[in-house]
Parts: C-alpha cells; sequence; structure tokens
C-alpha cells in the first residue's frame, strides 16, 4: 500500500461482516501470522501493550499500536496501526461479547487514519493463526491422526477449528467448557468442517485432557478463577501445549518442565510478569519467530509450551490484507473526515 495524499486517502469502516467477508483463507491467514511472527524480531517496531484496568474487577483495556518495515524500499509495504481492545466480566450476564476491539489503520508515512475495523473477527482469526504456525512447527509426531483438547469453548476455539483441519487432518478434537451447551456449539461447528476427525465434548477438564497429543487453551481472562491449575502431571502426556489465556490456566511447573517454552513477543511477555501474570515463570527459552528464523525444531525430549499473548503487529498485518480486499470488492463505509 504505497503513502496517500489526504485527498486520496478514503477513511473505510468495516463491520464485523465485512471484515468475514474479506477475510484471507486459511492458508494465507498462516502466511500472514508467519510474516508477523517473524518480522517482530527484526523488522517491527512494537511496545508492549499499554494496559488500563476500569471499577470493575477483571475489566480492562488493551492499546496495541505496531509498525511493520515492509520489504520494498520505497515504504510502500510497511504497514502501521493499533488494536484497541477491552473485556469485561459484566458482560455475558448482559448478552455482550465478553471481549470486543477495534483496529485502527493509518497510513505509514503520511499517519492518516485510513480504516477502522471491527477487531473481534480479526483477533479470533489471527490468534488461530499464531497457534496454527506454532502447531505446524512444534506438533509432535504424526504417524497416525493426533487428539487435540480444545479447553474453553469461545469464539477462540471456532476460529481456531479450520486452522486444526488444515494442519492436523483427521484429528479427534475433544472441547471441555463449564458450560456444557458452549462445549456443545464447538463440536457440532467441528462436525461441519472437512477435516477435523471425530470431535466429542468431555465432562470435565481432566477427561479432555486425557491422552491428548495437543492440548489449547483458551479460558477466558475474565474468569481466572483457576489461576495455573494446570500442572504437567494433569496435562499428561500432550506434546505440545498452546496457551493462548496467558497463565489463566498452564502452570508454572509446566514451563519450568519443558523441553522448549516460547512466546510470541520476548519483551511483553516480561513486562506481564512484571505487573503479576506468569507468577513463577522463567524467562522464555526464544519466540516463535526467532525459532522460525534459526529453524529450531521440537527438542528430542520434553514437551514444548508455547504461550502467545497476542501482538499488535498481527492485528496489523491481517487488518491491512483485509482492508485491501475490502476496498478491491467495494465492500464497507466510507465516513467523512
Amino acid at each position: 500500500m504505497a503513502p496517500m495524499s489526504s485527498a486520496a486517502s478514503p477513511l473505510r469502516y468495516l463491520a464485523e461482516a465485512d471484515v468475514l467477508a474479506a477475510m484471507p483463507p486459511v492458508t494465507a491467514r498462516l502466511d500472514l501470522a508467519e510474516q508477523a511472527l517473524r518480522a517482530l524480531v527484526t523488522d517491527a517496531d512494537m511496545p508492549a501493550k499499554i494496559a488500563i484496568h476500569g471499577r470493575v474487577a477483571g475489566m480492562f483495556g488493551h492499546a496495541m499500536p505496531a509498525f511493520l518495515r515492509g520489504a520494498a524500499a520505497d515504504g510502500s509495504a510497511d504497514r502501521a496501526g493499533m488494536k484497541w481492545v477491552t473485556g469485561s466480566p459484566l458482560n455475558r450476564a448482559l448478552g455482550l461479547p465478553a471481549i470486543n476491539a477495534l483496529v485502527v489503520l493509518s497510513d505509514a508515512a503520511t499517519g492518516l487514519p485510513i480504516a477502522i475495523l471491527d477487531g473481534g473477527p480479526i483477533t479470533a482469526h489471527r490468534t488461530a493463526a499464531v497457534s496454527g504456525v506454532a502447531i505446524r512447527a512444534f506438533a509432535p509426531g504424526r504417524e497416525r491422526p493426533l487428539r487435540i483438547a480444545i479447553v474453553g469453548a469461545g469464539r477462540q476455539a471456532l476460529a481456531h477449528l479450520p486452522v486444526l483441519a488444515e494442519l492436523l487432518p483427521g484429528g479427534a478434537v475433544v472441547v471441555f467448557d463449564r458450560h456444557p451447551d458452549r462445549a456443545a456449539r464447538v463440536v457440532e461447528a467441528a462436525g461441519s468442517i472437512p477435516g477435523i476427525g471425530p470431535a466429542t465434548a468431555a465432562t470435565d477438564l481432566d477427561e479432555a485432557l486425557g491422552e491428548s497429543d495437543i492440548v489449547l487453551t483458551m479460558a477466558s481472562f475474565t474468569t481466572p478463577d483457576r489461576r495455573q491449575a494446570l500442572t504437567p502431571g494433569r496435562i499428561g502426556p500432550a506434546g505440545l501445549v498452546v496457551a493462548v489465556d496467558y497463565d489463566t490456566l498452564v502452570s508454572a511447573e509446566v514451563a519450568r518442565a519443558a523441553g522448549l517454552f516460547v512466546v510470541d513477543d520476548r519483551p511483553q511477555f516480561l513486562a506481564n510478569r512484571s505487573a503479576g501474570s506468569f507468577a513463577g515463570y522463567p524467562d522464555p527459552g526464544g519466540t516463535i519467530g526467532e525459532a522460525l528464523l534459526t529453524g529450531t525444531s521440537r527438542p528430542d525430549r520434553g514437551r514444548v509450551l508455547v504461550s502467545h499473548l497476542g501482538v499488535g503487529l498481527a492485528d496489523v498485518v491481517f487488518g491491512s490484507a483485509i482492508l485491501a480486499a475490502a476496498a478491491e470488492a467495494g465492500r464497507g463505509m466510507i465516513l467523512p473526515r
């Protein structure tokens, strides 16, 4: 996207339906996530999340700015923007989404705002794609269909299903959520996606973990009453654990015992640990991007733990691709300046 003058720069608003209609296919989403993770190592400017906490216990707001230095010498491939994401434990009882977000994109040369996008579907699908990059790099041997446990059956679980179908065809999916109706919804959705193996709902957490090869945790941040409840013994033989929910479920013991512990962004992890999350966790052995750039694969012994905290750069990379597709299709609303 070349720099644009103010006269040539429409300000486009993309609602959820527009974002979903312009969402790239799964394979492209995986490539966009990998691009963002690699760029974090050398080609990005991204501070740790700027956080606020409201009067209601558990309410949070995060500002997530990011800049990508693109490969083009003229700066036409540069990207700039920010996600503003909020969450509150009150929302579910009010019939509102627990997490809400907007992505704002700016022209990387002039700083002129060029788009406002509903960040909900971007958050869901870019997060699932980052998990997919981790699975692609660190999944245990695939001589047979793998068993995948999904803990937490919200929007993230639904977004992860197409990624699992793409990367682990035939894999059996076991879903657990404290609300059985939510787990049933994810199981029903899995049944309609080609590539997903048998999908079932577990009646308790330990049944879900069982003999799973891969464990994905995505419990709500707004109800952290089981903080670090999953110890190595409870997780069982899983060779890969992908924590989408900070340390809401996965214990520091799992990180300390892992053969490889990586995060999406080291400064952000360290900032969160200093602020009180990830109590007892060791320093990560590296980042996902560093592992990709150096060709690091899963260790011969021990499990891999991947904790991804959500990086604003991925939202900007995804948002830019979605904006380009939506503009080409004439989708969205042009706002007056």
